[in-house]
């Protein structure tokens, strides 16, 4: 493992720093705009230096930048107090990497510019209600009428679907095939007629995750990315994207800001960092954080000598985002009775792990509930046996259901 910048990477972090600190939006700039409109400016702002995107071919709206050097830029964007352009991660990181794969050259040229820039969201229509963790159980189907399909269905935990432009969806287009082969994927305008957007209210006050249900929408064939019964294999291109780009994150609330509530909270008239108890816990929580810096540090080595990151990407999701669901729940107990109450205008560490608490299972599910991570991991990393599956290779119509 290689702690330290190449020459190359030395100069480039520089170059990337420098220009950062030179065009990051002022607070007269920023006055008066809504978070979105803030995100939308920094990340235009970018885009036209050619600073956004970095990996993309230029003609796509990057620069042609390798691996190593998006993560540089990654870093050195994250030491300053720039806007938030979360919204465009699903686009960027999920949507982007499959046309780039699947989309003919026209669609390539005619939306990644648009992605890289933030002038069109995007968003991921996956998950129904019925389907649960298994994305090949999905009933929303799509049938074909001329040069159209007809689409009739629902999605659900589609997050950012009420202000997106567009969303790739994977749907069924023949139930008498086995569940994995009956599939297509294709990209659509969310303005669409038929497609009507109910956000979930979620416990922590916010409606980041949508219900979409979809009524005789139409979408065109030449919107369709692989080959009609393809789309299994075109969302894995989807699925390795997304897990990569929601990794080990669980928010600001980690070992650094659980200490420093330890120092000012006390436990019997002494300060709660000198309870052994208390000790213990903060020792396991920074072991994990380290770990999982560490193991970072491992796939960053491999990007700066031009390999590929092994297994190790695996872990981070899984262990990063219980760890901050047990800090969280731990420092709110350090609080007590003000670790429950939810006020925005309150204490800001408390409002801190509050928020933490009530937005990191959405991240559990995310991407791969724990347990599917788990079994992946198992199966893919450590070589050991596959689930029993008991509808594997007989036609979808045939597959019992609990109905």
């Amino acid at each position: 493992m290689d702690f330290n910048d190449s020459a190359e990477e030395a100069t480039f972090r520089s170059e990337a720093a420098a220009w950062l600190n030179a065009n990051l939006p002022s607070e007269a700039d920023l006055d008066g705009l809504t978070d979105m409109q803030k995100a939308k400016l920094w990340q235009k702002r970018k885009a036209d230096a050619g600073w956004a995107c970095i990996r993309w071919p230029q003609e796509y709206g990057g620069r042609g930048a390798n691996a190593i050097e998006q993560v540089i830029l990654n870093q050195e964007e994250a030491k300053l107090a720039a806007p938030n352009v979360g919204v465009f991660s699903i686009g960027q990181g999920m949507a982007a990497p499959t046309m780039q794969t699947w989309a003919t050259e026209e669609q390539k040229k005619r939306y990644l510019p648009k992605l890289a820039s933030g002038e069109e969201i995007w968003c991921q229509l996956f998950s129904e209600p019925a389907g649960g963790s298994d994305l090949a159980a999905l009933r929303t189907k799509a049938e074909k009428d001329g040069d159209d399909w007809i689409i009739n269905g629902q999605k659900i935990w589609t997050s950012g679907a009420q202000y997106s432009d567009f969303g790739i969806i994977v749907l069924r287009t023949d139930p008498n095939m086995p569940k994995h082969q009956g599939l297509s994927y294709f990209f659509l305008d969310m303005k669409s007629p038929g497609i009507e957007i109910k956000p979930i209210k979620q416990m922590s006050g916010a409606s980041g995750f949508n219900e979409v249900y979809f009524t005789d929408v139409r979408v065109s064939d030449a919107q369709r990315l692989g080959e009609v019964g393809q789309g299994w294999q075109v969302a894995l291109t989807t699925l390795m994207n997304e897990r990569a780009s929601i990794g080990g994150g669980g928010g600001a609330a980690g070992f650094k800001t659980a200490m420093d509530l330890a120092n000012r909270i006390n436990i019997d008239d002494k300060p709660a960092i000198e309870d052994k108890h208390v000790r213990a816990q903060l020792a396991n929580w920074y072991v994990q954080e380290s770990g999982l810096k560490f193991t970072g540090y491992r796939s960053m080595t491999a990007l700066s000598k031009g390999e590929i990151p092994g297994p190790e990407n695996s872990i981070g999701k899984l262990v990063g985002a219980p760890k901050s669901q047990d800090l969280a729940s731990f420092a709110m107990d350090l609080m007590e009775q003000a670790g429950i109450v939810l006020d925005p205008d309150g204490d800001e560490m408390a409002n801190l792990f509050q928020g933490t608490y009530m937005s990191i299972p959405g991240l559990r599910i995310a991407g791969g509930t724990d347990e599917i991570m788990a079994n992946i991991i198992a199966e893919r990393v450590l070589g050991l046996p596959q689930d029993v599956r008991v509808d594997k290779g007989i036609p979808f119509t045939d597959v019992p259901t609990s109905n």
